[in-house]
C-alpha cells in the first residue's frame, strides 16, 4: 500500500515536469544554444540559458501552487480505485514531491546546455545523485518522519541532481545573471518550439496515468508491480538507449543545420545499429533471467514469490519490445533536429490510444501482466509510424545496412539463448537456489557466460558493430595506459 501511494504520488507532479521541462525543453533549447556556440556567441548562448531558466522557473512555480492547492482532487483523479486514506497519502506526498520537481526544472536548463556542449559525464552523474537522495530518503528520513520521508527523499535527490549540473555549466564559463526578457525572439523561438513537444509530451504522461488509473482498480500491489516491471524494463533504455540519443541529437542537429544529409544517414545509421548491438542480447537475457532478476533486485521484506512471478511475467512481456522501445528514443531525435516536432506527437497519439484501449483489453483477462503486452504492442506500432515519414522526408536510410547487421546480431543472441539457458539447469544442479546469493551467482553465472558467447558469434560473423565496441574499448584502455608516461615525459 505505502508503495502505490508512492507511485501514485509522482505521477502528478512528474505529469507537469515532464510535460513542460524536460523533453520539451532540450528539444527546442538545445538546437538554437548550438547555432549559438557555431557563430562563436559563447556569451549569447550563456544570456539565452540565463533568460530561458529565469523565464521558465517564475512560470513553473506558479503552476506548482496550484498544484499544491488542488493535490487532493487530483490525487482522485489519479488513483480512482484507491480508498479515501490511500487517497489522502497520494496528495500529501505530492505536495512535498512538487518542490523536487522545481528544483529539477532548473537542473534540466542547466543539462541541456550541458549535452549542447557535448560534456555528457556530469550529465550522467545527476540522475545517479538523485537516486542516491531517493535512497536516503527510505533509509534515513522514513524512521524519523514515516512513509511522507520517502518525498523528503525524492526533495533531496532533485537538489543533489541540481548541484551537480550546475557545478558541470559553471566550470563552462556559464554564470548567473538575472536576465528576464520575455519579449527577446530567440526565447519566444524555444517556447514555441516547446508546445508541439509538450503537446507529444502530454500524451506519453497521459499514456502512464492511463495505466495508472487502471491498476489502481485491480487488486492491492498492482500500481507497485507495473511500475517495479516498467522500472525494470527501463533499465536497459536509460543505461543504453537515452544515453545513445542524447549524444547523437548535437550532431544530428548540427548537420541537418548544414543541410548534409549524407553525413546524417551514416550517423543515424551507426547510432540504430550501435543500439541493437546492445538490445539484441538485453532482451535475451532479461526474458530468460527476468526471475532472477526481479529476485535479486526485489525479492526482500514482504515481496513474496507470488508478486515476483507476476512482475516477472510482466517484466518479460515488456521487453519482448525493448528494441522498438530504444529506436524510438533515436527516430524522435532525428524529428526534433529536423525542427520537426508535430510528427513525433501526431504518431505518439496513435501509439498511446492502442496502449490505453490495449491495456484495457488484456488487464481483464491477464491482470498486471496485460500491461506489458499492450505497452509493447503500441511501441511497435510507434517505431512503424515514425520511420516511414522520416525515410520519405530524408530518403535512403541506410536500411540494408542496419537488416544486415540486426541478422548477424540475432544470430548471435540465439546462441547467446542458447547458452544461457544451458547455464541456468547447470547452476541449479550445483547449487541449490534457495539464498540472495544463489540467486544471484546463477544469474550472473548464465547472462556473462551467454554475454561471452554472444560476443564471440558476433565476432566470427564479422559484425561491424563488436569490432568497433572493440576499437573503442582498445582506445581507452591504451589511453588510460599511456598517461602516466606521458605525465613524465613532459616532467
Amino acid at each position: 500500500d505505502t508503495l502505490d501511494i508512492y507511485f501514485a504520488a509522482f505521477r502528478i507532479p512528474d505529469f507537469l515536469f515532464n510535460l513542460l521541462v524536460v523533453g520539451a525543453l532540450s528539444a527546442s533549447f538545445i538546437p538554437l544554444f548550438t547555432r549559438y556556440l557555431n557563430r562563436g556567441d559563447e556569451a549569447g548562448a550563456w544570456r539565452h540559458t540565463n533568460n530561458v531558466l529565469n523565464i521558465m522557473t517564475l512560470a513553473f512555480a506558479v503552476l506548482l501552487v496550484f498544484g499544491y492547492i488542488f493535490a487532493t482532487p487530483l490525487a482522485a483523479l489519479v488513483a480512482p480505485g484507491f480508498d479515501a486514506t490511500k487517497q489522502a497519502g497520494v496528495a500529501s506526498m505530492s505536495r512535498v514531491m512538487f518542490a523536487a520537481q522545481l528544483l529539477l526544472a532548473i537542473s534540466v536548463v542547466y543539462g541541456s546546455a550541458l549535452q549542447a556542449m557535448k560534456r555528457f559525464v556530469l550529465y550522467s552523474l545527476a540522475p545517479i545523485f538523485y537516486n542516491v537522495g531517493i535512497i536516503a530518503g527510505a533509509l534515513l528520513f522514513v524512521p524519523i518522519l514515516g512513509s511522507i520521508g520517502l518525498a523528503w527523499g525524492v526533495v533531496l535527490g532533485a537538489f543533489l541532481h541540481l548541484i551537480i549540473q550546475f557545478v558541470g555549466v559553471n566550470s563552462l564559463g556559464y554564470k548567473y545573471r538575472p536576465v528576464f526578457d520575455p519579449k527577446d525572439e530567440h526565447v519566444r523561438h524555444t517556447f514555441l518550439q516547446m508546445i508541439p513537444r509538450m503537446l507529444g509530451l502530454a500524451v506519453n504522461q497521459i499514456n502512464f496515468l492511463a495505466m495508472t488509473v487502471i491498476a489502481s482498480t485491480l487488486t492491492a500491489g498492482s500500481v507497485t508491480l507495473l511500475q517495479f516491471a516498467y522500472n525494470l524494463n527501463f533499465f536497459a533504455i536509460g543505461a543504453v538507449a537515452v544515453p545513445y540519443s542524447i549524444a547523437a541529437y548535437p550532431t544530428f542537429c548540427e548537420l541537418l543545420d548544414r543541410k548534409d544529409k549524407t553525413d546524417f544517414v551514416k550517423s543515424f545509421s551507426s547510432t540504430i545499429r550501435q543500439i541493437l548491438f546492445f538490445m539484441i542480447p538485453a532482451t535475451i537475457l532479461f526474458i530468460l533471467l527476468r526471475a532472477q532478476v526481479v529476485r535479486v533486485v526485489l525479492g526482500a521484506g514482504m515481496f513474496g514469490w507470488d508478486e515476483t512471478i507476476t512482475t516477472a511475467n510482466t517484466l518479460g512481456i515488456f521487453v519482448l519490445s525493448l528494441v522498438a522501445q530504444s529506436i524510438v528514443y533515436i527516430l524522435v531525435r532525428a524529428y526534433f533536429a529536423k525542427g520537426d516536432t508535430v510528427t513525433p506527437l501526431a504518431m505518439g497519439l496513435v501509439s498511446a490510444v492502442i496502449n490505453i484501449l490495449a491495456g484495457l483489453y488484456f488487464t481483464k483477462m491477464f491482470g498486471v501482466l496485460g500491461f506489458g503486452i499492450a505497452y509493447s504492442l503500441s511501441a511497435i506500432v510507434q517505431v512503424s509510424l515514425l520511420w516511414v515519414p522520416l525515410r520519405m522526408s530524408i530518403g535512403n536510410l541506410d536500411e540494408y545496412k542496419i537488416a544486415k547487421s540486426m541478422l548477424k546480431l540475432s544470430l548471435a543472441g540465439l546462441a547467446c539463448a542458447a547458452i544461457t539457458q544451458m547455464a541456468k539447469t547447470v547452476v541449479v544442479q550445483w547449487i541449490p537456489l534457495e539464498t540472495f546469493l544463489a540467486v544471484l551467482a546463477q544469474g550472473l553465472f548464465a547472462g556473462l557466460l551467454g554475454l561471452a558467447v554472444y560476443a564471440l558469434v558476433a565476432w566470427l560473423l564479422k559484425s561491424e558493430e563488436i569490432r568497433d565496441f572493440a576499437s573503442g574499448l582498445k582506445r581507452k584502455l591504451l589511453k588510460k595506459a599511456k598517461s602516466p608516461e606521458a605525465v613524465v615525459g613532459m616532467e
